[in-house]
């Protein structure tokens, strides 16, 4: 029994319990008079616990007067803190434009004090584990917390959002649908008032944002997921079409065991190549990905498909002239 453990049952114990013998809990333990005072003592000293031991008795209780103290509420092993704290890590490291960071610190702290109770290997963790983000921008952290107010308690939002593609700023009353995390970046899907459809808007180019005095418009998870989830990509709409693309037997190994697409086909061909079908919609960013495999990637079908492709890599071969 891991000393955690034992701190859950000395809690609980001392929960239902009005008072106990340090020779009981001892017996229901069983560990030694030692282990026991050690527990104890890190539980009223480190955890907080509000411990009072009766001298006269010999016996410890909870002070009930006590209407709060910091537990963790679960009582977590060694292995599982680890666990827990890695996950941290993980979610510091994709956070790139810091809009979690005031709320992930103090996770972070209580946990990291947790595990010294059992394990003295905390602080170790930040280096054990190192995550790279190829292609985040950064978000104002000061929208973050006003979206998430919004898309919690169902209200709209008045944004100024900057486009992409030519640099305009509009501004848009939005109902806010859900926040999604994808390639390093945050999006936010909602329904748009003035488009009067929906849409992906990059949490990164929205320039201003501010609650308005009126409830968001509710969209069924059935047509988020048929509007904007259908097709290949962040950017993908109702009208879906197929794409067929086979790759070289140098790369067939690698791209079968990726995940492009939920309802993605894939199988080896005979001479070792691997031939890949997905849905896709708007096919920027599925163009993107199947230049980044140079050579090494053939779009079978559609047509249109295989002669954007085509063009967008006679261009490139152009820029470089004569060479």
């Amino acid at each position: 029994m891991t000393q955690s453990e034992r701190f859950g049952i000395i809690e609980r114990i001392l929960l239902t319990r009005r008072s106990l013998g340090f020779a009981e809990l001892q017996a229901r333990l069983g560990v030694s008079r030692a282990t026991l005072f050690r527990d104890l003592t890190a539980l009223r000293d480190r955890m907080n616990v509000p411990i009072i031991h009766d001298r006269e008795t010999n016996t410890y209780r909870i002070d009930s007067s006590v209407q709060r103290y910091e537990l963790p509420g679960v009582w977590f092993s060694a292995g599982e803190i680890h666990a827990l704290l890695s996950m941290q890590q993980l979610l510091a490291a994709f956070d790139a434009g810091g809009i979690l960071a005031e709320h992930i610190s103090p996770l972070r702290d209580r946990l990291a004090r947790m595990l010294k109770s059992v394990s003295p290997a905390s602080e170790d963790i930040t280096r054990r584990i190192h995550i790279l983000s190829a292609a985040a921008r950064p978000c104002a952290p000061q929208h973050f917390p006003t979206i998430a107010a919004a898309l919690m308690e169902r209200q709209r939002l008045s944004i100024d959002y900057s486009a992409r593609s030519n640099g305009a700023t509009s501004q848009r009353q939005i109902s806010p649908q859900r926040l999604t995390h994808y390639r390093d970046n945050w999006y936010l899907d909602a329904w748009c008032h003035l488009r009067e459809e929906l849409r992906s808007f990059a949490v990164d180019a929205i320039k201003t944002v501010k609650i308005i005095d009126a409830p968001a418009s509710d969209i069924a998870q059935s047509q988020l997921d048929a509007a904007l989830g259908a097709g290949y990509g962040i950017f993908s709409g109702s009208e879906v079409r197929w794409a067929t693309l086979s790759f070289t037997a140098q790369r067939a190994r690698w791209v079968a065991a990726e995940h492009w697409h939920p309802e993605q086909q894939g199988c080896f061909l005979g001479d070792g190549s691997y031939q890949l079908r997905l849905p896709y919609s708007h096919d920027p960013e599925l163009i993107m990905d199947i230049l980044k495999y140079g050579p090494d990637c053939v779009v079978v079908g559609p047509a249109g498909l295989r002669e954007k492709v085509v063009g967008l890599l006679k261009a490139a071969v152009g820029r470089y002239g004569d060479e």
